[in-house]
């Protein structure tokens, strides 16, 4: 526009230039126009726009890029100048450099203003209210006319119009801007909240956490955190995203002590990183970086809080350090909010998921000896030396953690002793957990002991708690234990030296607290001998061996067995019997009974359901039934004249005194061990006296 033009300026004009200001890009091309059209009228060859900032304190300066090139911008030295004494008198600002420079010390030689020769600074009004200047600046020291300034004024009012016009557009854009970044965000979170929380298992879930995190910011390492059910552990699962799309995932257990993790879980508070030396993080957070040949170089870690407990750490590390900027920070915080509550629902299923195992596993093992169990034999029955004996060493026993081991021929009572001894120890309010060792497959026993975890072997389609676990703070009855296969005796060992072990399938350690009890009918020591049997495995079992006696050796008990027996079966059976006659119990009480108290239930049951009346009645011939030897087991015969114990005798003597082995007398005769030695003491024979 020329000179002449801007001299008579009419309405014409006016719009002419509001036009030209309005299609400026911002307010320094606004600046840029302005500058030309006052050079061209003559009135100034600088002009700028100061706004002031309320929130902040400060002015916004803009110029021409020509007169403060690099200078636009906010400008904490302006609060306190020109603008702050508009502010307050708001009255046009007319000096020259002197003036200027005696009333803003502070601003001289500031690039933005060298030395000039006339200054003015004009008030930008809004709807009644001050909220910047523009400032007009000649070379000359000519003070402006009266109708040059009445320009001046004119011009800033236009500016004020376009100021207010651009702040607005701003402003709209900004908010447009924030309102995208929040349906973005929205978004996120929308996606994240739906793909976590239907995960309810920790693997899938942390996978599906990690898919999300690098889809939307494309984060290269993503863990989760959460401590382990071994204490001073950290379970830790992580997704590495090294090539494209596929991740590689792993899953450790490190230290918690000394960790990054232990910082986040006592301080509850996110913590970022920027790594220039590996050398400072602790070893086990180091090992995140190994995949990555050390190219990450930020760490983010936030907590995952429910309530004011804290589930775990979210960790991310990243090689951009530039995706943790204050805005996806926040947004994070608020993801790390949803993953929360996912891990607190997948642990809450997990833990479910486990107490219903250990429920099945206990109902399974609890069906097992219901079966099994007889329970109305409530009371060990024996008046007897014996017995009495045997029942002062469970006495001694029972309130020590010590190792049990009873020994004695099968049908003896063994189970019941085991159960005396858990009831009268401090474990008596938890169920003593029965396993008997050969009823069992030799390929299933390791995991019916010691459980196994999903896919460990084919058909271990879900995890299973052993018997061990089972009988954690409580007893393990572990019959026939002699029959245990040789290759398993080490992992027994172990448990009981170290009160821990592991499951089939699993690395991870499971400390538990069981008291032992083992029972046999068989000779460990001889077995340890024929190298049938661990000989240290014997020597931890050994600690406590109780013998329980044969039925022949306690005779006087027999009566009080049978009377018991008859009333019990009895009962169940719906009969009335009321006595058993005097020469039936000193039958039963002269019998060898080898089958021992068993075999005397067994007799006994079968004479209550032959039984027609009130008296129990037996039938001899088939009380006094033994089952035919078998060849090879029949035993050498008596010679002639020689009666049972001359017999033992002389072959005690050819034996030198052997009991046990394949050439010691027992083997001789056709009998156990055990067998022999009890007959031997009934007849009063010493083969020490004999060799």
């Amino acid at each position: 526009m020329s000179s002449t033009a801007m001299s008579d300026l009419g309405q014409q004009g006016l719009l002419d230039i509001t036009r030209s200001l309005l299609q400026q890009r911002d307010l320094s091309g606004v600046c840029e126009a302005l500058t030309q059209l006052i050079k061209q009228a003559g009135l100034a060859e600088r002009v700028a726009i100061l706004l002031w900032q309320p929130g902040n304190q400060r002015v916004s300066y803009h110029a021409s890029a020509t007169c403060a090139p690099g200078k636009s911008g906010e400008e904490i030295l302006l609060a306190q100048g020109p603008l702050h004494r508009l502010l307050t008198r708001p009255d046009a600002l007319n000096c020259d450099y002197q003036e200027f420079c005696a009333a803003w010390p502070t601003l001289t030689n500031n690039p933005l203003y060298p030395e000039f020769g006339r200054y003015v600074l004009l008030p930008l009004a809004q709807e009644g209210r001050i909220v910047g200047g523009c400032e007009f600046i000649r070379d000359n020291d000519a003070a402006w006319s009266e109708k040059e300034f009445q320009r001046l004024q004119t011009l800033t009012q236009l500016v004020a119009i376009v100021t207010e016009q651009f702040l607005t557009r701003l402003s709209r854009s900004a908010d447009r801007q924030q309102l995208r970044l929040e349906r973005d965000n929205f978004r996120i979170l929308v996606d994240i909240t739906n793909a976590v929380l239907s995960r309810l298992n920790i693997d899938e879930l942390v996978s599906e956490v990690a898919k999300a995190l690098h889809d939307h910011f494309h984060i290269d390492a993503i863990s989760v955190v959460l401590r382990s059910p071994q204490p001073g552990k950290l379970d830790v699962y992580t997704s590495h995203y090294l090539d494209g799309e596929a991740p590689l995932h792993d899953v450790a257990e490190l230290d918690e002590r000394g960790s990054l993790s232990e910082q986040i879980f006592k301080q509850q508070q996110m913590m970022l990183l920027t790594l220039a030396n590996l050398n400072q993080l602790p070893q086990g957070d180091r090992q995140l970086f190994s995949l990555w040949g050390n190219e990450l170089q930020s760490l983010c870690l936030l907590p995952l809080m429910s309530g004011s407990t804290t589930l775990g750490v979210l960790k991310l590390a990243q090689r951009n350090e530039q995706v943790f900027t204050a805005s996806n920070l926040r947004l994070l915080r608020q993801i790390a909010g949803r993953v929360s509550i996912a891990v607190d629902n997948a642990l809450a299923y997990r833990e479910i998921q486990r107490l219903k195992e250990r429920l099945a596993d206990e109902n399974k093992v609890l069906t097992e000896q219901l079966n099994t169990l007889d329970n109305d034999f409530g009371e060990i029955i024996g008046r007897s030396d014996a017995m009495l004996t045997v029942l002062r060493q469970v006495e001694m026993v029972a309130q020590s953690d010590s190792t049990v081991l009873i020994l004695g021929e099968t049908g003896t009572g063994k189970e019941l002793i085991a159960r005396a001894i858990h009831h009268l120890s401090h474990r008596r309010e938890q169920r003593m957990i029965k396993m008997n060792c050969a009823a069992m497959p030799a390929g299933l026993l390791e995991s019916d002991l010691f459980g196994h975890s999903r896919g460990a072997f084919t058909g271990a389609s879900a995890p299973r708690v052993g018997r061990f676990e089972l009988a954690d703070k409580s007893s393990l009855f572990l019959d026939e234990v002699g029959d245990m296969p040789l290759e398993l005796q080490p992992k027994l060992l172990r448990v009981l030296q170290d009160q821990e072990f592991e499951r089939l399938g699993c690395n991870k350690l499971i400390r538990t607290d069981v008291r032992l009890i083992a029972a046999t009918n068989r000779d460990l020591r001889q077995m340890v001998e024929d190298r049938a049997f661990r000989s240290d495995l014997y020597y931890r079992l050994n600690v406590f061996p109780v013998q329980l006696p044969p039925l022949r050796e306690r005779p006087e008990d027999i009566p009080l067995l049978a009377k018991a027996f008859t009333h019990k079966i009895a009962r169940r059976l719906g009969r009335q019997i009321d006595s058993i006659p005097a020469h039936t119990l000193r039958t039963l009480s002269e019998m060898p009974w080898p089958g021992n108290v068993r075999e005397l239930e067994n007799v006994i049951e079968r004479a209550v359901l032959l039984t027609q009346g009130n008296v129990l009645q037996f039938s001899l011939p088939e009380m006094l039934y033994r089952p035919t030897a078998q060849p090879g087991n029949q035993g050498e015969l008596p010679q002639e004249g020689e009666d049972e114990t001359q017999q033992i005798i002389r072959i005690l003597k050819e034996t030198n005194g052997v009991v046990a082995g394949p050439k010691g007398a027992a083997q001789r005769l056709g009998l156990k061990r055990t067998t022999l030695l009890s007959r031997m003491k009934r007849l009063g024979i010493d083969k020490d006296v004999l060799v």
